[in-house]
Order: C-alpha cells, then sequence, then structure tokens
C-alpha cells in the first residue's frame, strides 16, 4: 500500500499564488516540498505548478488594483500614479531658451555678475 497524498487546502494555495508567492514561500506555508506540491498541481489542475501559479496570481493583481483605486480616491498621489500609468497623463514642462547663452560656467556666471554690479556702481557714481 502506498503513501497517502499530502491534503492541500486549494483555496489557501489559490490565496497564496495571488499573493506572488512562489513555489519556495507556498510549499513552506502548506509544509511540503516542491515536488509534493509540483505533484499535487498536476493532479488537481491537470497542470504544472508553474501553469497553474499564472493562471491563479490574477486574482491577487485584481485585487492590488482594487485596493489602489480605492486609495487614489483619497491620496491625491496615488490618483495621479494611476493616471499617469493608465490613462497616458504627464507632467509638461515647457521650457523656452531665448537669446544665446554665453555663460559656461558658474565661475562665468559669477564673474558676469561681478561685472553689472560693477557697471551699475560706476553708473551710480556718475550721477
Amino acid at each position: 500500500m502506498g503513501r497517502h497524498y499530502k491534503q492541500i487546502e486549494r483555496r489557501l494555495f489559490e490565496s497564496l499564488c495571488g499573493l506572488q508567492c512562489d513555489i519556495n514561500e507556498i510549499a513552506s506555508c502548506l509544509e511540503c516540498d516542491n515536488k509534493t506540491l509540483e505533484n499535487w498541481c498536476k493532479r488537481e489542475y491537470g497542470k504544472n505548478f508553474s501553469e497553474v501559479f499564472e493562471e491563479k496570481k490574477a486574482r491577487g493583481k485584481i485585487s492590488l488594483r482594487r485596493t489602489q483605486w480605492k486609495l487614489a480616491e483619497k491620496s491625491p498621489a496615488m490618483a495621479i500614479f494611476l493616471g499617469k500609468n493608465y490613462l497616458g497623463q504627464r507632467d509638461e514642462q515647457n521650457v523656452e531658451i531665448k537669446g544665446e547663452i554665453g555663460i559656461t560656467s558658474l565661475a562665468d556666471l559669477m564673474l558676469e555678475e561681478y561685472r553689472r554690479g560693477q557697471n551699475e556702481n560706476a553708473k551710480s557714481a556718475e550721477i
């Protein structure tokens, strides 16, 4: 007479897949090894673990999405995040540069400011 099959609660297994737990984490939680879990999936679903996992992890994504949408009602940051990621919205920053830029370094900028100050002082002294 052969050994009894490990009893695995299907609902718990599917919940763990929904939380994106990997095979090692699920096997640890269910107190079995990976091979036992793999064999159970073949008996229970007629597929290997990775195929079942791909199907069942979608529930977790649905739950997460539902939570994000609820959070967006109260959190402007979440609303912005969802708008950018799902609606293609983006922050626009229009920068217009007119004329020629002659300043090439911080030292040049400081020198330019110094010269402006000198010119203003000279004009004040003439008056």
